[in-house]
C-alpha cells in the first residue's frame, strides 16, 4: 500500500539520525555558524526546504521514469526495487549501529554526480541572503547518501510520479527533526546521537523496519 510505503521511509528519515550527523552533521554545522548576521531561522527553513524538494524532485523524476515500462516488465522490475530497498534498509541500519561500514562503498557510487554538483554548490558559500540558502539545499538533496538510495529505490519502484514524489517528501520530512536540531548545535543533542547505545537502538529499528517491509507481503 502506497501509505505504508510512505510512513516506512518517513520512519527511516527520523531513525536514520545517526547517519544524518555523520553524513551532513558537519557540513550543517559550518552552514549555520557562517550565516550572516540577523536571525538564523529563515537559512534553516530555506536550506532545510530547499533539501526536502530536492528529494521530491528527485522522486518525481523516479517514478516517472519506471512508470514508461510495460506492464509485465514492471512488475518485476519493481519486485526487483522493492526487495532491493528494503535490504539496503536493513544495511542502513547495521552501518547506523556501528555493526558494518559496508554502506559506504554503496554511497561511492553516486561520487560521480556530486563531483559535478560540488562546484556549483561552493560558488553559493558563504551565504549572503536566504534564496542562497534555498539553492544550497536544494543542491545538498543530491549528495550521496545510503538513506537516500533507499528512499529512491523506493520511489522508482511506485512507477508513479506522484507516489514516487510522495515517497521522498515523506523521507525528507522524516530527516528534517535532526537536521534542525543539528543545526542549532545543540551539544545535548550531538552527544545524544553519538551515543553508542542511542545508534544501536536506532540502527536496530532500521533493520526491523526493513526485514518488516520484506516479510510483509507475505503474510
Amino acid at each position: 500500500m502506497p501509505e505504508l510505503n510512505i510512513l516506512a521511509l518517513f520512519l527511516a528519515g527520523l531513525l536514520g539520525g545517526g547517519h544524518c550527523l555523520g553524513m551532513c552533521g558537519g557540513v550543517v554545522a559550518a552552514f549555520s555558524i557562517k550565516l550572516p548576521p540577523g536571525p538564523r531561522w529563515p537559512h534553516q527553513l530555506a536550506f532545510n526546504l530547499g533539501r526536502i524538494s530536492g528529494y521530491t524532485l528527485i522522486g518525481m523524476i523516479l517514478g516517472a521514469m519506471a512508470s514508461f515500462a510495460s506492464i509485465g516488465i514492471l512488475q518485476e522490475i519493481k519486485l526487483v526495487l522493492y526487495v532491493l530497498a528494503n535490504l539496503l534498509l536493513v544495511l542502513m541500519g547495521a552501518y547506523v549501529a556501528g555493526w558494518n561500514r559496508w554502506l559506504l562503498k554503496l554511497e561511492a557510487l553516486g561520487a560521480p554526480v556530486w563531483r559535478h554538483i560540488q562546484p556549483l554548490l561552493r560558488t553559493l558559500l558563504p551565504v549572503r541572503h536566504v534564496g542562497q540558502s534555498l539553492a544550497v539545499g536544494l543542491l545538498w538533496g543530491w549528495m550521496p547518501c545510503g538513506l537516500v538510495y533507499t528512499a529512491s529505490l523506493s520511489a522508482l519502484a511506485s512507477a508513479s510520479p506522484w507516489q514516487g514524489a510522495g515517497i521522498m517528501l515523506a523521507f525528507g520530512l522524516g530527516t528534517l527533526p535532526n537536521l534542525l536540531l543539528i543545526g542549532s548545535a545543540s551539544g545535548w543533542l550531538l552527544a545524544t546521537l553519538r551515543r553508542p547505545l542511542f545508534r544501536q537502538l536506532a540502527g536496530g529499528a532500521l533493520m526491523l523496519l526493513g526485514l518488516w517491509r520484506l516479510l510483509a507481503p507475505l503474510f
